[in-house]
């Protein structure tokens, strides 16, 4: 017992060990691929399919089958003196026999080619579920630098808040300020712990989310590292870039993509394989035996010398030619065409799926990239009418409620910059990943 509580102090120290890092998005995306349910549950898929693949490999092998029987007669039965008497009669059989076969009509190779299709499609299904994590991953950890930005603001706000209510409280003291003013100022600063508290809360729960996603079994203690925010600015670029261009790219390299023209590939083999019931096939077979037999009131050989002399061996040639089958085999066909017209027009809504997310994604590049140059104007025009509002207030010009205005309009800007900034960063990273690169920044 003492042991077992060992042991578990000692993997939650090591599991607190590892959530108290900060997570980098390399570190977030590479743990949820390797812990995600669901992409356990399509590697088990991929592994099934291996097994196909192999049991359709090994159908080229001869087969070998043994039997072993024992029958017993009873009653009245004609004897070689041609009268009918009581007898009871025992026969022991041993038979091994083997088969190969030799032409299928082009069956087994087609079948082979089919599951290694089918297995490199599961293969690119998987790599599919993996690259849907990671932009899940990647999309909850910006969220969580959101919400820490508008946490930090809403912080920063308190801060300037509190020094205004003890400025103010001292003006009130030295008759320099109403007590109407310093009350206003104490409510926007009760305002402003209340947005601070909220925004708290939206970090706890976007941690949260992320942590989920990364089947972490607690947030507790989990964080994440915040990129450089002024190394960010000018590092996405869309010049040279456009839909069509990034959709050419992500065409050869996408794997939702591969996946269905492997399976398209893989339906033409499946009408050769429906196809192949019309052909005749052949086999070849061969086998051995002997049997061992008593009846009552005759006498016999003993079990060594019957089974010596009963042993029989065989060889054959089996030629199955398909003549009507109640148009099975033509329907078959039929159908098998039907799979292969409704493949192709899944290719195609795949593909009209992928280029209407590359649509929206560099439109929403384009609108990141301009936001974050229109917040970068903002910041300065907000930046120097705060300096201007403050200073009047500081000599008596401004009431309260303007320099409030001009401190969270500064303050706002601020925080819309940075979040352009991710934004800007995330669309862009996106914009490469469609092209086969990491998503991360």
């Amino acid at each position: 017992m003492k042991k077992i509580v060992l042991s578990f102090i000692v993997c939650h120290l090591s599991f607190s060990a590892v959530w108290a890092q900060q997570w980098t998005l390399r570190q977030c995306e590479d743990y949820a691929v390797e812990h995600n349910i669901s992409i356990k549950q399509q590697e088990n898929q991929r592994r099934q399919q291996e097994l196909q693949l192999s049991t359709a490999r090994n159908s080229r092998l001869p087969d070998l089958n043994g039997s072993l029987g024992q029958n017993f007669s009873f009653g009245r039965g004609l004897t070689a003196e041609n009268t009918y008497t009581n007898t009871n009669t025992s026969n022991t059989s041993f038979q091994l026999g083997t088969s190969i076969p030799i032409f299928t009509g082009f069956q087994i190779p087609n079948q082979i080619k089919l599951n290694q299709l089918n297995l490199e499609a599961v293969t690119a299904d998987l790599e599919k579920a993996k690259n849907d994590i990671r932009m899940q991953v990647a999309q909850a950890y910006v969220q969580i630098l959101y919400d820490v930005e508008i946490a930090e603001v809403a912080r920063r706000q308190i801060e300037i808040d509190s020094m205004q209510v003890a400025r103010l409280d001292a003006f009130v003291k030295n008759g320099k300020a109403s007590e109407a003013e310093l009350s206003q100022q104490k409510a926007t600063l009760a305002n402003s712990r209340l947005t601070a508290t909220q925004a708290d809360n939206n970090c706890r729960l976007s941690l949260l989310t992320l942590s989920q996603l990364l089947e972490l079994p607690t947030a507790e203690g989990f964080s994440i590292v915040r990129p450089d925010v002024s190394s960010l600015s000018g590092k996405s670029d869309l010049s040279g870039l456009s839909p069509d261009v990034i959709y050419a790219e992500a065409l050869g390299v996408k794997p939702e993509i591969i996946s269905q023209e492997l399976r398209l590939r893989g339906a033409a083999h499946s009408i050769k394989i429906a196809q192949a019931a019309s052909l005749p096939s052949l086999s070849f077979s061969a086998g051995l035996g002997t049997n061992y037999y008593t009846t009552s009131g005759f006498p016999h050989d003993n079990l060594g010398k019957q089974l010596e002399n009963n042993f029989s061996q065989y060889i054959g040639l089996n030629l199955n030619i398909p003549i009507f089958n109640r148009f099975s085999t033509r329907n078959n066909i039929r159908s098998a065409r039907i799979d292969q017209e409704t493949q192709q027009l899944q290719l195609d809504n795949t593909k009209k799926t992928l280029y209407k997310e590359i649509q929206q994604v560099y439109l929403n590049a384009q609108n990141a990239q301009s936001r974050e140059k229109a917040s970068a104007e903002a910041v300065q025009s907000s930046k120097d009418a705060f300096a201007l509002v403050q200073a009047k207030y500081e000599n008596g010009k401004a009431a309260i409620t303007e320099f409030n205005e001009a401190k969270n309009n500064y303050l706002k800007s601020e925080s819309d910059l940075v979040q352009a900034r991710y934004e800007n960063l995330y669309q862009h990273a996106l914009l490469e990943f469609y092209r086969g690169k990491e998503l991360n920044f």
